[in-house]
């Protein structure tokens, strides 16, 4: 829901979706013919391969694509491997995709059971950064920046968006158990859980201590949670594991519990499912299901031109592909009918100002954009807080002009984050 005032000089006030009873019915998507999964991180320039084509692979079976990489995927079914090749995600992010053609009959790989009634920090290490709900379970490890304080988040991270709140509400013994878990292996007793206020019911009993957070949008954002929840800023340009907390989502801790008591690792995505007409929807499938796979069991149909968006309306990214596979981070698909898509324009600023009065963290938009489609990433860092920006994705939402002003934020970031990591690279590139 949104509220304007009439005259326009107060800010727009939207409202996060809660979840109510009636939409706690969970559709699962059949196991499909192949899936498609994508391990992090890429190959040195002649990589050994550590798995083949051809080779058998068991429901929860560890596996590693290279020799020189320590990257992992869990086959969430079984089958044979029929491909291994590069994937490009966003912004320049690689991955190995690995494609597997699904078996009629199920094996279940027993490796991790064995080691699971034992759980220490190595073994979760070699089995949870495949979990769904995206745990990042390497920075318990990183003796650079030590973790003191976990936050479970029980919100939504975009609008439109329910499937850590499904989880909140259905999965609660799972969460116990995570949370249990999590403070075993990694010694961090601070665990605290940050609800809606509308879901703090019911949650008591988890081992964590519980938060509420705000509907008002962008009040569930990390940092947002972090000054408004905690009365603890984060600087511009610093990270909140910088602080020594890490945030985990409902359903990464959930599924650490569920792998706890059954011996396996979960291999299932929870995922909002948003149609054309503004109708959603929650359903269940299996890590690496492709999008078309998951349009055709719904009895979705696409036209050219629609717009396939990975995450909700204001912070997701675009699509162009339904070969394109659940991903252990995929919360939300959301589907915009060509009729109805606002396009982004070539239109200048107007100045007119709702960017500089929507924008959570003050940030000088109207001046910043300007720097950032020169290409002037550095000084729009160093002279127009670049690195305050949260993004939220309001100022895009209520540019008048329709500039993609959340999308150059990100760019900007990335293009400077590579000048960083590779700058010889970066300048060869520029020259």
């Amino acid at each position: 829901m949104i509220k304007k005032s009439f005259l326009g000089f107060a800010k727009p006030e939207i409202k996060y979706d809660v979840l109510d009873d009636v939409s706690l019915e969970l559709y699962d998507i059949p196991i499909p013919e192949s899936v498609v999964l994508l391990s992090d991180g890429s190959p040195s320039q002649n990589p050994q391969l550590a798995i083949n084509i051809g080779d058998r692979v068991k429901t929860g079976q560890k596996l590693i694509p290279y020799k020189d990489n320590d990257s992992y995927v869990i086959s969430s079914v079984t089958g044979t491997i029929s491909s291994i090749s590069p994937y490009l995600g966003d912004y320049g992010k690689t991955y190995t995709a690995i494609s597997i053609d699904v078996d009629a009959n199920e094996t279940f790989d027993e490796t991790f059971k064995k080691s699971s009634e034992t759980l220490t920090l190595e073994t979760a290490s070699n089995y949870f950064a495949f979990l769904p709900g995206n745990l990042p379970f390497h920075t318990f490890s990183n003796s650079e920046k030590p973790i003191t304080k976990i936050i479970v988040f029980g919100g939504n991270t975009d609008l439109l968006i329910t499937t850590n709140q499904y989880v909140i509400k259905s999965e609660l013994d799972n969460i116990t158990k995570g949370i249990s878990i999590l403070k075993t292996i990694t010694g961090i007793n601070d665990v605290v859980i940050a609800v809606p206020r509308e879901l703090l019911q019911g949650a008591g009993h988890t081992g964590a201590k519980l938060k509420a957070v705000d509907l008002e949008y962008p009040s569930a954002n990390p940092y947002f949670i972090m000054q408004n929840v905690f009365n603890q800023v984060i600087p511009a340009g610093k990270e909140i594991i910088d602080s020594g907390v890490c945030f985990l989502s409902a359903e990464s801790v959930a599924s650490v519990g569920k792998a706890a008591i059954t011996g396996q690792i979960p291999v299932t995505k929870i995922i909002t499912l948003v149609n054309k007409d503004g109708t959603k929807g929650l359903i269940s499938a299996r890590i690496g299901t492709t999008m078309k796979d998951i349009f055709n069991a719904c009895n979705i149909d696409l036209n050219e031109k629609d717009r396939l968006i990975i995450g909700g309306p204001l912070t997701g990214s675009s699509i162009f592909s339904i070969d394109h596979p659940v991903h252990t981070d995929t919360d939300a698909i959301m589907i915009q009918d060509r009729e109805t898509i606002s396009l982004s324009e070539d239109t200048p600023c107007i100045n007119c100002g709702e960017c500089i009065r929507i924008c959570p963290a003050k940030v000088p938009i109207n001046i910043l954009v300007r720097f950032l489609e020169a290409g002037k990433y550095e000084e729009g860092a160093d002279e127009y807080d670049l690195y305050s920006c949260i993004e939220c994705g309001l100022c895009s939402f209520v540019c008048v002009s329709k500039i993609p002003i959340f999308q150059l934020i990100r760019l900007a970031k990335y293009q400077l984050s590579m000048i960083i990591e590779q700058p010889d690279t970066v300048e060869a590139e520029d020259e």
